[in-house]
């Protein structure tokens, strides 16, 4: 599945909107970069920008944008309300979805030694990205701001961690970070009392309230500081507040990382509270933008408190939390403008085969274009396999008689999900793929510069036209396992379901492996085609063996 990673560079300019487009006009131009927010701010004369995409182009699109910065913004002359020691003040990576905080650092760094190196900025690496444990928290790495840079550089500890160690006047330094995605989200209470919003807010935040005495008084440690009784939710900052447009108090939440406190659990932390003041909430709003997995996540969370099995489609998951915070109480929550993963593939979606009518993809597949093909087709049927195979664990989990395996079946219900997002994504990607040979093919032919060029295209297409199908195959013969399982512990009531499940998850495979062997063939690389070779010949007796005892089970079963 596709990496995808965001980047929030806040910029010392919030005031000219045309300096700012300058900047965000270079972002655009960056093919696999999308400028998703721009956010400029007049009193902290500072706009942050949200890019989201894939990992070599957000870092491309990043660096294009801090030239720029340094070409059209002067911190001689810049003032303004929020901390900034830069034209790029700072810089994180953010992990979206399949990318882990490890490669965000590496991206970080890999941003910062082409700043520092082209552009001549220090260049400060902040949070998980830090090089010091104190430059882990950014105001430690601002200290003193722009206009202390200048005495910084005769510090060895101020040393940047790419760039020159000396002061640049027009752009002073950026730090430059990966850190967690944080989500700013309020909860609606049916009040307008900003005094109680404000109480649940100090019971929840991970800083609590000030301590006080039998008298109210709030007790001191010995430096003077406030005594704090810790909130109930770890990484989380809240305040109360009253919103005029809305006619309500809201708790206003951020959730610095949602794998310690998520979305849902922040909900029903609040609602807990509220009910305890005799309040009720009645519903919620995120602030922007939110990653799919922390709606999936909540949707999840949702279904096993109803006693039900979490291994539910993706969209079903969505609904089902957006229903249950009331996240569409204020304004409609649409997903495919608030859900990261759902708005990158908005564009795209247009001329997907997958999101195509039944009938309209049987039209398509029966024209006289060679693509629509076997290769799409073959992972078309093995993603309705593992659709079969989820609803035979939906209709297992539950169900009396089946108590013992409720766990696993619900596993294989989710991992089913997984598959079928997977392989739905192939069937595309195998059509493009058989394009972009036919592009190579196309490439001028007339010089013997021309010629190479044109081979060295194709063949690495075809290449990749042969990988598309094998990894079809590894994904079919997951199926065809999670098929064969749950033909075993499944709802026996529907055990054909399971056996169909399996036939076309075998169908799948095998031809997957006949559009894997016809691309060989016209493969230069031997070593390429022999080790790809003894991988197919191995899945395909494996695949054999598992489909063989599996369809004699289940057909010794269904015998008249």
């Amino acid at each position: 599945m596709q990496k995808i990673v965001e980047c929030v560079p806040n910029f010392s300019e919030g005031r000219d909107l045309a300096v700012i487009k300058q900047i965000t006009d270079e972002i655009e131009k960056v093919e696999g970069a999308n400028l998703l927010d721009v956010d400029p701010g007049a009193d902290t004369n500072r706009t942050v920008v949200t890019i989201v995409g894939a990992p070599d182009a957000v870092v491309e699109a990043a660096f294009r944008a801090i030239k720029k910065a340094s070409e059209v913004i002067d911190m001689r002359l810049h003032t303004g309300a929020h901390p900034r020691m830069g034209a790029t003040d700072v810089c994180p990576f953010i992990p979206v979805s399949n990318i882990t905080m490890d490669e965000c650092v590496e991206l970080a760094k890999t941003l910062g030694k082409r700043v520092g190196d082209e552009l001549e900025i220090p260049v400060y690496l902040y949070e998980y990205a830090a090089s010091k444990p104190e430059w882990k928290n950014l105001a430690n790495v601002r200290k003193g701001e722009y206009e202390g840079l200048y005495a910084r550089f005769d510090d060895a500890y101020w040393k940047p961690d790419f760039g020159p160690a000396k002061f640049n006047a027009s752009s002073g330094a950026t730090a430059i970070s990966a850190r967690k995605f944080l989500v700013a989200y309020n909860v609606n209470l049916n009040t307008r009392d900003t005094k109680k919003a404000t109480g649940i807010a100090l019971d929840i935040r991970e800083q609590g309230r000030g301590k006080r005495d039998g008298n109210g008084k709030i007790m001191k440690n010995a430096d003077g500081t406030k005594m704090m009784t810790p909130g109930t939710l770890k990484s989380v900052k809240a305040v109360g507040w009253y919103i005029d447009e809305y006619n309500m108090a809201q708790v206003s939440i951020n959730l610095t990382d949602t794998d310690i406190t998520p979305i849902h659990i922040a909900f029903d932390e609040v609602c807990c509270q509220a009910e305890k003041r005799g309040l009720r909430v009645s519903g919620s709003e995120i602030v922007g933008m939110v990653p799919l997995k922390a709606m999936t996540d909540a949707g999840k969370y949702y279904l096993a408190k109803q006693n039900k099995s979490k291994g539910a489609s993706t969209h079903e998951l969505v609904r089902l939390a957006i229903q249950s915070m009331g996240l569409d109480e204020i304004s409609p929550f649409i997903p495919d403008e608030r859900i990261i993963e759902f708005r990158l593939a908005g564009d795209a979606q247009t001329n997907q085969l997958v999101t195509m009518k039944l009938n309209e993809f049987n039209d398509e597949l029966a024209s006289d274009s060679p693509a629509p093909g076997g290769g799409s087709v073959s992972a078309l049927v093995s993603s309705m396999s593992v659709s079969l195979t989820a609803m035979v664990g939906l209709l297992t989990h539950g169900k009396k008689g089946y108590n013992d395996v409720w766990e696993e079946v619900e596993r294989l219900g989710e991992d089913a999900q997984s598959l079928k997002d997977q392989l739905q994504f192939l069937v595309d990607v195998d059509t493009q793929s058989f394009n972009d040979v036919m592009s190579a093919m196309r490439l001028a032919k007339k010089t013997s510069t021309q010629i190479e060029t044109r081979n060295e295209a194709i063949e690495m297409a075809t290449k990749i036209s042969a990988n598309v199908p094998f990894k079809v195959m590894q994904l079919s013969f997951e199926a065809m396992k999670l098929a064969r399982r749950m033909s075993q512990i499944g709802n026996q009531n529907s055990l054909s379901d399971a056996g169909v499940a399996l036939l076309i998850a075998y169908a799948g495979f095998r031809g997957a492996a006949m559009n894997v062997q016809i691309n060989l063939g016209d493969i230069q690389d031997k070593i390429f085609v022999s080790e790809m070779t003894t991988n197919v010949h191995q899945l395909k007796n494996d695949a054999l063996t598992l489909y063989s005892q599996g369809l004699d089970d289940i057909e010794g079963k269904l015998a008249l």
